[in-house]
């Protein structure tokens, strides 16, 4: 499974910090060796830390569609990058045999349900970001930190050879 690599203690966040999630479930995934950490927006090249960006119209599978665009509070249009993140996400992945993703709810490139509207006022939005939207459209199931039980049903299933 590929998992977002800041909640696995890595100091990749736009920030500069991590966001780790304590989980006896992710530290069993990790030791069994099914855990590919991945970041994005480090994969696409963008520094740490690196000025906040939120999507501006609608959400990730817009910007896919070349309709959203990805942005710093400044201006700087992101959206290259942010597709060039994905494209990487989704090769490592594929690379490894993912068939589902543990990623970081909230963000533009991995969030699950919810992101910011872009206007940089901390107004969360129902949606996805850029990473999530071409990994679903891809098969693989995206799930938030906070749904690690739902993941692990879903890997048990896998394992039983009961899912696609």
């Amino acid at each position: 499974m590929l998992v977002s690599a800041c909640l696995l203690e890595q100091p990749v966040r736009y920030d500069g910090f991590a966001c780790a999630v304590e989980s006896h479930l992710l530290r069993q995934w990790a030791q069994q060796g099914l855990v590919v950490p991945f970041c994005p927006e480090v994969a696409a090249g963008l520094p740490v830390p690196r000025p906040a960006a939120e999507i501006r119209g609608k959400a990730g599978p817009a910007v896919l569609d070349g309709t959203g665009h990805v942005m710093t509070q400044a201006g700087e249009d992101l959206t290259e990058a942010f597709l060039r993140g994905a494209s990487r996400a989704l090769e490592a992945a594929e690379a490894s045999g993912a068939r589902l993703a543990v990623l970081k709810e909230g963000s533009p490139s991995c969030g699950c349900h919810a992101i910011y509207d872009g206007s940089y006022a901390g107004v969360r939005i129902p949606g996805q970001g850029v990473t999530t939207a071409l990994l679903e459209r891809n098969g693989i199931a995206v799930f938030s930190e906070h749904e690690l039980e739902g993941a692990a049903e879903l890997l048990v299933q896998l394992e039983r050879g009961e899912a696609l």
